[in-house]
């Protein structure tokens, strides 16, 4: 499409760069990163860091921030633009304009088996080999690709895709318009064993797993059952590939998990969490609304709303930062404290040198007042 068709189809009616120049009007036919954009591409550039790429990119439209100097070097080198508060949001809207995921068509094939309980709704796809249940529930326009297996009771909303080989559990709720990637499984068992004098007694999980509207699974990402109650993933939250959210989980709305997080049984989350890759999270954690964890972060006990967590175990970010300077300063100061010790070591040599002598000295004063006196 014409650059003057894509800002209309995102809604630019200022900002860019037809207001300069009228005539700049490219053909623009895919997106790309800016160092790698070619003729033709959109690609954005989001802030100053990025900034030198306007010298060197081939794309022939760009996003840029509300950077009236970037505006400026773009206009210079016969680059379009476009400009808003937030070009990497924008530049998410444009994708969907040159580039749609592969869907296979509405239909059923062949290979599927599917128990004849099972109501499905209109516009459904299901690929080859996969299994259905009984008692499932699928709702309007689902694609469920090839090999899914769908075990008994489970209720899927509208429109939610299924990728090829993923698991989902007995009595399982996904919400309208989520994404579960290949190989994550969803409400299998939760990880309950009670110790007795003969070993390991097994819980049965009896309870629920619940994902609400929107939410995304990555690939090979777990999700366990509780024994009781429900494990819920909440409105809108994404979950990267390989994570782990253990039973009895909830998580509130927008959160999103990086790869290889892993959330302990009990764990509770609020809006708008944000933990980083690897973050690890102990058994009945509270995480308040809008937290955020560097990677790697060990998190436990209660975090405070708002905080911005570091290390493990888990410091205010600010306080993180301070033990690391002291962390790296760490031979520096061992070294000093060596040389201290060994001072302090000549120094008590020397006290106790100068204590003997002391004693000598008022020995023998005291013997002289002795013989002074007479007194044998």
């Amino acid at each position: 499409m014409k650059f003057s068709e894509l800002l209309q189809q995102l809604g630019i009616d200022h900002h860019h760069s037809l207001g300069v120049k009228p005539g700049c009007n490219p053909e623009i036919t895919g997106i790309a990163q800016v160092q790698q954009a070619r003729s033709g591409s959109l690609a954005y550039i989001d802030g100053g860091k990025f900034a030198s790429t306007i010298e060197t990119t081939g794309a022939s439209a760009l996003i840029l921030p509300l950077d009236e100097t970037l505006q400026a070097k773009a206009t210079e080198r016969q680059i379009a633009w476009m400009s808003t508060p937030d070009p990497k949001l924008l530049f998410a809207k444009a994708v969907p304009l040159f580039y749609q995921p592969y869907r296979p068509a509405i239909g059923i094939h062949p290979t599927a088996i599917i128990d004849p309980s099972v109501r499905l709704g209109q516009n459904v796809s299901i690929g080859a080999y996969t299994v259905i249940q009984a008692d499932v529930t699928i709702g309007d326009g689902v694609c469920i690709h090839p090999q899914v297996v769908i075990y008994p009771q489970v209720q899927i909303g509208d429109r939610t895709i299924l990728h090829a080989n993923c698991t989902i559990h007995e009595r399982t709720q996904i919400g309208a318009d989520c994404v579960i990637h290949s190989g994550a499984v969803i409400g299998a068992e939760g990880f309950g064993f009670v110790p007795s004098a003969d070993g390991w007694v097994k819980m049965e999980q009896s309870g629920v797993t619940v994902l609400e509207d929107r939410v995304e699974v990555g690939c090979n990402t777990t999700i366990d059952r509780p024994a009781v109650g429900e494990t819920r993933i909440g409105h809108n939250s994404k979950l990267d590939n390989l994570v782990h959210v253990g039973h009895n989980g909830q998580t509130g709305e927008n959160c999103i998990m990086a790869a290889q997080v892993g959330l302990a049984g009990g764990v509770q989350v609020g809006n708008w969490v944000i933990l980083g890759g690897q973050v690890g999270v102990a058994n009945q954690t509270r995480i308040g609304d809008r937290v955020q964890a560097g990677a790697k972060a060990g998190l436990h006990g209660t975090i405070e709303p708002g905080s911005v967590m570091m290390g493990n175990p888990a410091s205010p970010y600010k306080t993180f930062l301070k033990a690391s300077a002291v962390y790296n300063r760490l031979p520096e100061m061992h070294q000093s404290l060596r040389q201290l010790q060994q001072q302090m070591s000549v120094l008590q040599e020397q006290i106790q040198a100068i204590e003997a002598v002391m004693v000598v000295e008022g020995l023998e004063q005291e013997n002289e007042g002795t013989h002074g006196t007479g007194i044998q």
